[in-house]
């Protein structure tokens, strides 16, 4: 057989099965998304957020205790996680990218960018819940302040290594001291990538549920005190998905239809302000 045409016919086969797994791949993921808003859209309404978690039997009731719990959690995990993956993302990029230290913290880093969730979970609830004597909602906001730091400081790094050296160059040779080449230069230079990097770290604590599980762990009434366990959409999603009752399938159904539309917000959110910043 002619190489040529021996080559044609692995390209055409290589092709043709790419497009056959690329296929099948979107075929479930469009299935899943189908029948997360067939369910998921049946049970949205007013009730659901101006509603608490009902008890069991209840005809009615809503997930509003656990939307509020969500959200304290996840701007206490951003505003411990964010700062700090920031100035480790700037040291690493700027003040220590020769420095020994520089590889072990890289490397920690990357550690933590593949630990497993619930592992993270453990080590909060030896280090909070155990001390503390309970579970509370600061133990939940630390457990995702760890998976928000590394997804940060990767990021922060990859952004600022992106800015040339010679506006850095220039800058200097103005007499501007270094900690002002990084603030005013480098810094707005990669801002975008960095709130990048910040929304998808959000997007990434948005479903967690195993770290939850040892540390905010759950209430079932409205509250706002972060000393004491706190309502959650993960927890409780997984909590009534495994219940036997109708209305909590159907309330963890539109749980789950809502975490999904905040990730997708907070996706396109992120293209749209990549794009208008370029």
């Amino acid at each position: 057989m002619d190489i040529y045409l021996r080559r044609k016919i692995v390209n055409v086969f290589n092709l043709s099965v790419s497009a056959l797994t690329t296929l099948l791949g979107l075929f479930f993921l469009f299935w899943l998304l189908w029948v997360l808003f067939d369910r998921g859209m049946a049970a949205l309404g007013w009730d659901l957020f101006t509603l608490d978690m009902p008890g069991p039997g209840s005809d009615s009731g809503g997930l509003r205790n656990a939307i509020v719990g969500s959200l304290l959690l996840t701007v206490v995990g951003v505003l411990i996680g964010a700062p700090i993956g920031v100035l480790t993302g700037t040291y690493l990029a700027e003040f220590g990218r020769y420095a020994w230290i520089s590889p072990v913290v890289r490397f920690i880093n990357d550690i933590l960018l593949s630990a497993p969730s619930i592992v993270i979970g453990v080590f909060v609830y030896e280090i909070m819940v155990v001390g503390m004597g309970h579970f509370s909602g600061w133990a939940g906001g630390v457990a995702l302040a760890i998976i928000v730091i590394p997804v940060v400081v990767r990021t922060t790094e990859d952004m600022m290594r992106l800015v040339p050296d010679t506006l850095r160059e220039a800058a200097a040779a103005l007499g501007a001291p270094r900690w002002r080449v990084v603030t005013d230069v480098v810094l707005k230079a990669s801002i975008s990538g960095i709130m990048t990097g910040i929304l998808l770290a959000v997007a990434r604590i948005a479903g967690e549920t195993a770290p939850l599980l040892f540390t905010a762990l759950n209430n079932q009434f409205y509250t706002l005190n972060m000393n004491q366990p706190m309502g959650n959409l993960p927890v409780t999603i997984f909590n009534f998905a495994m219940g036997p009752y109708d209305n909590w399938h159907d309330l963890a159904w539109a749980g789950s239809l809502l975490i999904t539309l905040v990730v997708l917000f907070l996706n396109i959110s992120t293209r749209v302000f990549l794009r208008a910043k370029k």
